[in-house]
Parts: structure tokens; sequence; C-alpha cells
């Protein structure tokens, strides 16, 4: 069986002004989610699952879910979907979070799968690694992947970024993933980013980030859902407080739950951050098309 490409596409995109999930921005008004599926589907993909808010979910299946064709399977997150009989407080209107939205999928991805944000290009390195790892894997274990991008290529020239700075041990596998806000391009290539002391952090061009690129099995559902309790039992009553998919995984890691391997890619990452990231994504998607990476109608 085939592993699943889980995509997250819940998200307002508040800062980007839209629903940047259903932005054309190929030569052909493709979205960047064509490209993951195609980039997934030829590295062994097989079904792929929307995460989706109902809100948009028949403007989203209309305009992008139809256009995947192939197994196609939709979840929802929904502020009511918790464990362990918890409730949202009533002046909840932000959703769960990351984590909360991959828990919202276990009825619908039932085997080895990926997880990727709707809104990022992730390169097609970055998906054979995956596949691959799924591939080899036991499908029960509790040993996952996650894929690194170079910082370098990850920072928007329109803006300070946040990036999780990964550390690994001696054979490869995470260790932790420390969130950076602030992050911008220094003259290196790398990027610089204000301490809490007042002094600045400097990173270089190669470290390695997490862009919420993931591989798991279904072992992580029952993990999830027990980090997402203890979640809602310390933090269910603020009401802007979210359960991140990174800092869940990384609490398993701690916890020894759980083993992550360090994937480095040398896919290039672009995203959809700022509006004026925009021009930026539509001439990396044009370039890649004059390359030969894509068919100019997929």
């Amino acid at each position: 069986m085939p592993p699943s490409l889980v995509i997250l596409a819940a998200g307002l995109g508040s800062r980007y002004g839209g629903l940047k999930q259903m932005e054309p921005l190929g030569p052909q008004g493709q979205t960047i989610l064509d490209y993951s599926v195609f980039d997934a589907r030829r590295a062994g993909f097989g079904p792929v699952v929307f995460i989706l808010r109902r809100d948009f979910a028949d403007e989203f299946k209309n305009r992008v879910g139809t256009r995947v064709g192939g197994d196609v399977r939709y979840a929802f997150q929904e502020m009511s979907d918790l464990p362990g009989g918890f409730t949202p407080p009533p002046d909840r209107a932000k959703p769960w979070g990351t984590g909360h939205a991959v828990w919202c999928a276990r009825q619908v991805a039932d085997g080895p799968f990926a997880v990727i944000n709707a809104d990022d290009f992730y390169g097609a390195d970055a998906f054979r690694q995956l596949a691959d790892f799924l591939r080899a894997s036991d499908s029960r274990g509790t040993d996952f992947a996650m894929a690194g991008y170079r910082l370098g290529q990850t920072l928007s020239e329109h803006g300070a970024v946040a990036r999780g700075i990964c550390a690994t041990d001696a054979a490869g596998f995470l260790t932790t993933v420390t969130e950076q806000t602030g992050l911008e391009r220094n003259a290196t290539g790398g990027a610089t980013a204000p301490a809490t002391n007042g002094s600045t952090l400097n990173f270089p061009a190669d470290t390695l980030v997490s862009m919420n690129c993931w591989a798991f099995t279904p072992a992580l559902f029952p993990l999830l859902g027990a980090r997402l309790e203890n979640f809602l039992r310390t933090r269910a009553m603020d009401s802007k407080a979210e359960f991140y998919l990174p800092a869940a995984v990384g609490a398993l890691i701690q916890n020894r739950q759980a083993r992550v391997r360090l994937l480095p890619t040398t896919a290039s990452w672009f995203g959809l951050t700022h509006p004026a990231d925009r021009p930026v994504v539509q001439d990396a998607l044009r370039a890649l098309h004059g390359q030969g990476d894509y068919p100019e109608v997929f």
C-alpha cells in the first residue's frame, strides 16, 4: 500500500490576506498544491488527504480537489473534535493548531503518511526521501522522519520569518527543534535574529531547519492524542493557545516515545508568507518549468 500525503489546508492566511492554498501561481494557473501532489505521486505516494475547515470546504473541493484526481480524501479540523471528553471554551474562535489538525485526519490516513503545508513548495527531492523512508520503515513503528532544509533556501526577501532550528545526535536523529523567530537574511546568505538579551544571533546558510515536512506511521495518532489531552488540561482556557505539531513531536522525542530521522534535502523551499512573496513564487515556478522539472500542464 503506497503512503498517503496529508496536506494541512485549513489555514486562513491572515498575514497573506487570503486563502493561499487556492492561489493560482503557476504558468497555467497551478496552485502550489498542484506541484506538491505531482511531486508526491511521482515519488510513489498514493492517497491525498486534505485537512480543511468546513466553512470553505466546498469551494476548495471545486477549485482544487477536483483537479487532483485519483484517491482524494478529506478530513475536517473542527473545534469540537477533541479527545478525552473535552469541549472547547465558549470564547474559542481560533483553530487548535497544526498538531490538532493532523490528529483530525486519524480516520482517513490509515497507513504510513507524510505531512506538508498547503502553501509551501517543498521540491521533488524531499518527497523522494520521505517516500523512500516510509517504504523501508516499520509501518506500525515509532521511527518517524522529517525533511531538513538549508536555512538560506527558506528565507523571505520581504520580512522576518520563524524557523525551527534542528539539532541531531551522532546517528542523525533529531534531538531538538528550537523555534527561532525574527530571522532575516544577512550578507552571507544566512540569517540574523535578535536574542532575548539584546544581542544578535547569527545562523549560517547551511543550518538545517524544519519546514513542517514530515513522515509518520499511524502510531503517531494515539501518541498525538495523549499530547493533545495534556495540552487541553493545561491550556484549553487560553483562547489563543495552539497545539503545534513540531512541539508535540519534540515532546515525544524528549520522552523517548519516538525517534525522528532528519533527512537533509537539497531541494529549495519557497512559499507564501507575505503578499510580496507572490511574484517571487511565480518567477520560481516559471523557472522550474523552463528547466524541464515540470510539464507545462499537469
